[in-house]
């Protein structure tokens, strides 16, 4: 009897390491899948600060939480069911899905570029009116679940060769840590400034520090801008680079590799790191390029006719109010009058 208790003892010892390396595999496997999607990481810090910027500050905290539980509804009530069937029974669409989801993130970061090269707000932030709550979360959940869809994409498609369950879990933790991680440095910056002021109200060091606070907010939500719109860049573009080779269209890849390799055996010792930045600059080099053509696809079609609309609705506002529209000149008369009027005299 004592050597059946040993013999069901040892078992138990055998089944708990294989539980804890299994979790140990599983740890490791959803950190590295969540690297690849540091770019929509940064990205989605850098982006819903901006959504409490005009609340009052003790509703900035509760909005970001409500955000948060949208997020995470995104993430496991439609992403993760749509994810895993995918892989399933239909893992060759993963890689044109994926696609589509990197130049989605090219066309983020390059219109992030020209926005700020052309002095104007890529989303029209500037223009946009206060809203009340519900709205205004409702509008960050959307926009979460486009980069929570991101994420999940990336990481599947790093663990795509894993068992069913295996993938599961691996999912569900990066989708519970990726949210924890982003609200979490969100819940930190709006609240910076805050903690910046009243500690700056005290004396002495203590003040200083509050004051350094205050002013290292703008820069901080700066350097956080500019980092993820390259990241999404790098990322977008590494993304699409994979996805043509996998498609059997090598050309791209093979000349960044021999680059990337060239770069290596010429660097010796800071090898491995010249290689990684020849790769990550040509990645965000052809995220760039693709972001640019999709910005001026969509600025040609989709943002003109907005344009036109809103002028047509402004136009008809004023009208409405009792405004007298201006005369048109000359020139637009003559180009409007019948082509076969006779000429006078």
């Amino acid at each position: 009897m004592a050597g059946g208790l040993v013999a069901l003892l040892d078992d138990v010892a055998v089944l708990a390491r294989a539980a804890a390396a299994s979790i140990d595999d599983i740890g490791a496997a959803a950190a590295k899948a969540g690297a690849k999607a540091a770019g929509v990481v940064v990205d989605d810090a850098a982006v819903t600060p901006q959504y409490v910027r005009s609340l009052a500050a003790e509703r900035e905290l509760p909005i970001i939480k409500r955000i948060a539980v949208g997020s995470l509804r995104n993430k496991f009530f439609i992403i993760l069911p749509a994810v895993l069937l995918l892989s399933q029974f239909v893992p060759w669409l993963l890689t044109p899905i994926l696609m589509l989801g990197g130049a989605y993130l090219c066309y983020e970061g390059a219109e992030k570029v020209w926005a700020k090269i052309a002095h104007h707000d890529a989303h029209g932030a500037s223009e946009q009116k206060v809203q009340d709550e519900t709205t205004l979360v409702s509008g960050a959940v959307r926009t979460d679940l486009i980069l929570s869809a991101e994420i999940m994409v990336i990481t599947l498609n790093e663990v795509i060769d894993e068992a069913f369950w295996s993938r599961l879990a691996i999912l569900a933790v990066v989708a519970v840590v990726i949210t924890v991680l982003v609200y979490g440095v969100v819940a930190l910056i709006v609240k910076m400034d805050d903690a910046g002021l009243r500690l700056s109200q005290r004396s002495g060091a203590v003040a200083t520090f509050g004051r350094g606070l205050v002013r290292a907010m703008p820069v901080v939500l700066t350097v956080l801008t500019v980092v993820g719109t390259a990241a999404m860049l790098w990322v977008g573009g590494h993304i699409l680079l994979l996805g043509t080779n996998e498609l059997n269209l090598h050309f791209l890849y093979e000349a960044v590799h021999h680059v990337e390799v060239a770069a290596h055996d010429a660097t010796g010792v800071l090898g491995g790191l010249v290689g990684w930045l020849v790769n990550t600059v040509a990645s965000a080099i052809l995220g760039l390029i693709v972001g640019a053509l999709v910005v001026l696809v969509m600025t040609l079609t989709l943002h003109r006719r907005k344009s036109k609309a809103a002028a047509a609705t402004a136009a008809a506002t004023t009208r409405a109010d009792g405004t007298i529209p201006a005369p048109p000149s000359r020139a637009a008369r003559r180009r409007d009058a019948p082509a076969d009027r006779a000429p006078r005299g």
